[in-house]
């Protein structure tokens, strides 16, 4: 999976979280939107690249998605 194109998408999203003006409440909505529309693969390799670089090209708000709700945002391990 292309990390750059996982990158360009979750700061897509962040930018329109960004509106909101708690930025608590943005960064859940990040972690939200990511954890209810992304492939879970593709959860995976973000977090994969949040963990080994750091979020390198990821915007404050989606870092901060990713710091404080990993978690919820993890897919679920079930073996396979």
């Amino acid at each position: 999976m292309d990390v750059s194109r996982l990158v360009k998408m979750a700061n897509d999203i962040g930018t329109f979280f960004e509106s909101d003006r708690d930025p608590v409440r943005g960064a859940a909505g990040v972690a939200d939107h990511i954890r209810n529309f992304w492939d879970p693969r593709m959860r995976r390799e973000l977090l994969i690249h949040f963990s080994e670089k750091a979020g390198e090209g990821l915007k404050p708000i989606v870092l901060e998605a990713l710091r404080t709700r990993c978690d919820e945002i993890a897919p679920a391990t079930n073996g396979k």
